[in-house]
């Protein structure tokens, strides 16, 4: 997953997986996308798909005549906009996730049940509740154990096992302070 973040132009804050599900909260990084070359594109790209005949000889340095160069740009313009693209990277995703199962289980077909869900996390509040979901998710399901925080403000963490909601809270309003950036962009799947 995160080799897979790496070639797109998304980071991933947190995640969790599940026996049926995962959560994944992400950050599209428009930013890196638009300061990424035709060649960084092109590699990228080809790393998860094929690429066109056009884009090799791109790369190849092989000389190409001005409309070659014009829907090269076109097919480049495209990949960028999928690689910062949420839809795309779950469907790389999943799609590799599926065939290692179905290969251990020789089978076929779709992994996950459903089509993935997203919610965009308006504000640092939002972010902070949505990243304390994930990080406590595999907690309230008793797939882990919980883990001991340590903070300057530890000795006022409350017991997660005793009051969830509070320790939700508590877990929201610490990781609150270092959260000033990225508003609009956070999703969580």
């Amino acid at each position: 997953m995160h080799k897979l973040a790496s070639i797109f132009a998304l980071d991933i804050a947190a995640y969790a997986v599940m026996s049926n599900h995962t959560h994944i909260v992400l950050y599209i990084d428009t930013y890196t996308a638009n300061s990424w070359s035709t060649i960084e594109i092109i590699e990228r790209w080809q790393q998860l798909f094929k690429g066109s005949a056009l884009s090799k000889r791109y790369l190849r340095g092989e000389a190409l005549d001005a409309v070659e160069l014009e829907k090269l740009q076109e097919v480049t313009s495209l990949w960028r906009e999928r690689l910062a693209d949420i839809s795309w990277f779950m469907r790389c995703l999943n799609e590799s996730i599926a065939r290692q199962a179905n290969a251990e289980d020789s089978c076929t077909g779709r992994f996950w049940e459903g089509l993935f869900k997203s919610q965009a996390l308006m504000d640092e509040r939002a972010l902070a509740a949505c990243l304390a979901y994930v990080d406590l998710n595999p907690i309230r399901a008793s797939i882990a154990n919980p883990i001991t925080l340590r903070s300057s403000n530890a000795s006022t963490q409350p017991s997660q096992a005793s009051s969830p909601k509070a320790y939700c809270r508590w877990w929201a309003e610490s990781a609150g302070i270092c959260l000033k950036a990225c508003l609009f962009s956070w999703i969580t799947i």
